[in-house]
């Protein structure tokens, strides 16, 4: 093991490498998860931040005595290297370098490299057991977390309420959606469900939380028997007396501590378990191999289940879009009107104030819950940056002279909404206009796409993408995810992008369609709307618009519109007048009709 510490490296990293030497360790990895596998996690388990600073939702690290290796897709590029200061980083690309391919080759022969069981997924492990066999590098499990013992101040973790999901609201009951997975264990022949992934488990228990900002769900682990038994891994004071005395006879709650002795006291050699291999901790795996069980690795059949809506859910869902329509509206009409005059008055508007004003907006519907992700509210070249936020040191003027991007959503009573749109003011940047209208255009390809039964989101990534592709111009993300009801704002399994997406897309599905275009230092520019995927009259499948805000005509070049494109953008802002018409203010219906009419003026 190296000797050599860099002596700048921050206080936390070379106190984790200390803690490091001390397990006998060469390297760590360390990912953003937490022991549910998901996209946010509490500030108790913001690990990889303590350590690296790097504040972005998806991405990992690997500590070695001399170097630490960040490995993010192409929504931080940008942003970890401004995060991420210091000579001992590296920087890869997540997917075109992955993290097992550079331990690979950097790790000598014999190597131990640290791992926490309860963060890494199976496939995770899988392929880090395998880059490394040829250097006889082995993977470490630690029964402890070495950050923890390294970060002073941890906060605590987390003991949000727990409150019930009405069946008004949820339209199926949990006992309903017990039977529809225990109905699929017997078709499988398994004999336990383990599930760790706290939406999930909000969905089918009919329950929603706080642990966690922006997914409103409590952070717990469930396993379900094959008779219907639910066990319910949950910190006990997180469940209010009303609540914990109306659960069905069939769960039995239990600490969550008691999750992986539960599961190798309880499952016995050569029973079956259905586990989850991207979305839940390899301990599981660990402990089932001990005693000898069968692992069914598959998608959770819950996922399944949750990513197609139910009639009360997508009602639900619609009517938090009128909702969320009229906030952004407003808001619209707002920044429009405040940018040019905040400028003028020698007191610029900030990022930070637009993003409180758009919050103020929908928390005025009665209904609005909070955020469903950071929103980022970009001005200038931060639009570039594909997940900017602002802080209290990064936190950016709006001027006329640049253009302006927000993306943001809200959670509901009702359901969950995601939007983006992009704004420009008294001038914009050479090139600009021709970006925007190919936005545009792909955003319009795909809304209008109709596709055959069978199709996958890769399948149509393409279309969407063709209009930019013919300008040599294209975006590093994907283009559509899935959004849950009042649950996760990114939920899969459904996805539209270039990486190969085994899941049909069918009918009750919520979708993002969200095409972009990002030059650094300059502008971003994104369109994004919620569609729900519906069959159509001979069977074809297309998507069924859910959003309903303005889609700024400014910045179009209708000359380089098709008559079909220009017919559809103008049934779009009708359809949004008489739906959010009534409910809104005399200046943003105003300025909405301005909107609306501007482009057709032009031809």
């Amino acid at each position: 093991m190296p000797d050599c510490v860099m002596a700048d490296a921050p206080a936390q990293v070379q106190a984790l490498r200390a803690e490091m030497r001390a397990r006998g360790l060469d390297a760590f990895v360390l990912p953003r998860y937490d022991a549910h596998q998901g996209e946010y996690v509490a500030p108790h388990d913001a690990r990889l931040q303590y350590v690296t600073e790097f504040s972005g939702s998806a991405g990992m690290a690997i500590v070695t005595q001399n170097e630490i290796a960040m490995f993010v897709d192409g929504r931080y590029s940008v942003q970890v290297r401004e995060e991420c200061q210091g000579d001992e980083f590296s920087f890869h690309h997540l997917f075109e370098e992955p993290p097992e391919t550079w331990l690979a080759k950097t790790a000598a022969t014999w190597w131990r490299v640290g791992f926490d069981a309860m963060h890494l997924p199976p496939r995770w492990y899988d392929r880090f057991v395998e880059a490394l066999a040829p250097s006889k590098a082995v993977m470490v499990a630690q029964d402890t977390n070495p950050v923890d013992f390294i970060w002073d101040d941890q906060p605590a973790a987390p003991v949000a309420q727990i409150e019930a999901m009405p069946l008004q609201f949820a339209g199926h009951s949990t006992q309903d959606k017990v039977a529809d997975l225990t109905a699929f264990m017997a078709r499988e022949k398994a004999h336990f469900h383990v599930e760790t992934q706290p939406d999930n488990i909000a969905w089918c228990l009919n329950v929603r939380g706080g642990d966690v900002p922006f997914l409103p769900v409590p952070q717990s682990f469930m396993v379900v028997s094959d008779v219907g038994h639910v066990t319910w891994f949950v910190a006990p004071e997180k469940l209010p007396a009303d609540l914990a005395t109306t659960l069905p006879e069939n769960i039995s709650v239990v600490p969550p501590t008691s999750f992986l002795r539960y599961i190798s006291q309880t499952v016995r050699a050569g029973q079956r378990v259905l586990v989850d291999p991207e979305f839940s901790p390899v301990a599981v795996c660990l402990a089932l191999e001990k005693v000898g069980a069968q692992i069914d690795r598959r998608t959770s059949h819950i996922t399944d289940l949750k990513a197609t809506k139910n009639l009360t859910e997508l009602e639900g869902m619609r009517a938090c879009h009128i909702q969320d329509g009229v906030a952004v509206t407003e808001f619209s009409a707002w920044l429009l009107e405040t940018v040019p005059a905040r400028a003028a008055s020698g007191d610029p508007l900030r990022e930070s104030e637009a993003e409180a004003q758009v919050q103020a907006f929908r928390a005025a519907s009665g209904s609005y819950l909070g955020e469903s992700f950071n929103t980022i509210s970009a001005a200038g070249g931060n639009a570039a940056m594909c997940h900017y936020a602002t802080t209290e040191t990064r936190d950016a003027v709006i001027l006329p002279d640049a253009p302006y991007l927000l993306d943001s959503g809200g959670q509901y009573e009702t359901g969950t909404t995601d939007i983006t749109r992009s704004f420009a003011f008294e001038q914009r940047p050479a090139g600009y206009d021709q970006a925007y209208t190919a936005v545009f255009k792909a955003f319009y390809a795909l809304a209008t796409l109709k596709f055959p039964r069978g199709t996958q989101g890769h399948h149509i990534d393409a279309i969407c993408r063709r209009p930019l592709w013919d300008l040599g111009l294209d975006y590093d993300h994907g283009t559509g995810h899935g959004v849950g009801h009042r649950l996760s704002v990114h939920e899969h399994p459904q996805r539209i992008g270039k990486p190969v997406s085994e899941v049909d897309l069918v009918p009750g599905m919520v979708m993002s369609i969200e095409p972009g275009h990002y030059v650094a230092g300059l502008y971003g520019i994104r369109i994004e709307n919620l569609f729900e995927i519906v069959e159509e009259h001979n069977g074809f499948f297309g998507f069924r618009n859910m959003t309903w805000a303005p889609i700024m005509t400014e910045m179009l070049d209708f000359d380089a519109l098709t008559s079909a494109e220009i017919s559809w953008l103008d049934s779009y802002h009708q359809e949004m007048e008489a739906k959010l018409g009534p409910f809104l203010s005399e200046r943003a219906l105003a300025w909405s009709r301005k909107n609306a009419t501007k482009g057709l003026d032009k031809t």
